[in-house]
């Protein structure tokens, strides 16, 4: 049987930096209120020439180049993004056409702050099948684009970036051992951009309105949160005979530090053991994972044989974690 193994990881982030001491001058708001409530610091905002393809390529590279690999070496693209080049066509077509290759399948994956879990769980069913053998899986992220800069309920939260990982079938006993992913519509209302589909075209109206904003109701999106995401991780340990204490590592999605606290707290996880860097990202929605694991390799958090869980939760509201043997 064939497992998915991930072989290399690469991100990118934008250069300027907007700290919290910035969007004082912006909003109403303070680098304390920011900090105690989210644990943000800054967070990365894309040049005004960047679109999530671009940083969708720098974090592609960046993976190729550490697996050894071509870009015609991969058999599929997927793409997890909210805030993706155009409507049509995909983000992930484009960023095939800009790794200069053709004929292989790439397709987009919106399930938000999930849709890098969403995107592994594809990506795994494939490689287990047999049907494909090297895939390449990308968050990438523009939220700045889709951020309502005098709502200081929601600017204070997000950042762009990217970050993406290169997949290669295995037999050996290591890969993805499980991934989960789940989902309830009812509560779509919690995290969502009113205008610009097909619901509520583009007018003067919504423009006027900031329809195409990102909105949010913050307290029941936390307590949803702190709980849902509490049964997935036990959940997905128990399934699978592991201990809490065995895990070497927990990389969440940077969302928010008081949810992340409160989750390992009740599973009973020391901090040490959870990737944390949203106190410099932010969180960049469905690149948030794969930024943290990116530089949890590069600093040396993680070695072969580690176990490591990956767990997302996002508007939909969608949620998923995935289970690693590194």
């Amino acid at each position: 049987m064939y497992r998915a193994r991930i072989i290399s990881t690469g991100s990118y982030l934008p250069e300027k930096i907007l700290t919290n001491f910035d969007l004082e001058k912006i909003v109403e708001t303070s680098d304390e209120w920011i900090r105690e409530r989210t644990g943000i610091r800054e967070r990365r905002i894309a040049a005004p020439e960047e679109a999530a393809s671009d940083l969708a390529l720098a974090a592609s590279r960046d993976a190729l180049k550490k697996a050894g690999l071509r870009p015609k070496e991969l058999d599929l693209i997927i793409v997890a993004t909210v805030s993706g080049d155009m409507l049509l066509p995909s983000t992930a077509c484009i960023l095939q056409n800009k790794l200069k290759i053709k004929g292989i399948p790439a397709f987009d994956i919106n399930a938000a702050c999930s849709g890098f879990i969403y995107a592994l769980s594809v990506a795994d069913s494939f490689i287990r099948s047999g049907t494909y053998s090297r895939i390449l899986v990308v968050g990438t992220e523009v939220l700045s684009r889709f951020t309502d800069w005098q709502d200081r309920t929601t600017c204070v939260l997000l950042g762009d970036g990217a970050g993406a990982v290169v997949l290669e079938k295995t037999r050996k006993k290591q890969g993805i051992l499980d991934v989960k992913i789940h989902a309830d519509g009812s509560y779509w209302e919690l995290l969502h951009i009113p205008a610009g589909g097909s619901r509520l075209q583009t007018s003067e109206k919504t423009l006027r309105e900031r329809q195409h904003f990102i909105k949010m109701k913050g307290n029941e999106t936390f307590k949803i949160a702190v709980r849902t995401l509490e049964k997935l991780v036990v959940d997905t340990l128990k399934n699978n005979k592991i201990k809490p204490e065995e895990l070497s590592l927990l990389i969440p999605h940077q969302a928010n530090h008081r949810i992340i606290a409160a989750t390992a707290n009740r599973l009973g996880i020391s901090l040490e053991k959870v990737m944390l860097n949203l106190q410099k990202y932010g969180n960049t929605s469905a690149a948030s994972i794969p930024i943290a694991l990116d530089e949890a390799v590069k600093t040396n958090r993680i070695k072969e044989g580690d176990y490591i869980l990956l767990e997302a939760f996002g508007g939909g509201l969608t949620w998923g974690s995935a289970l690693i043997k590194w």
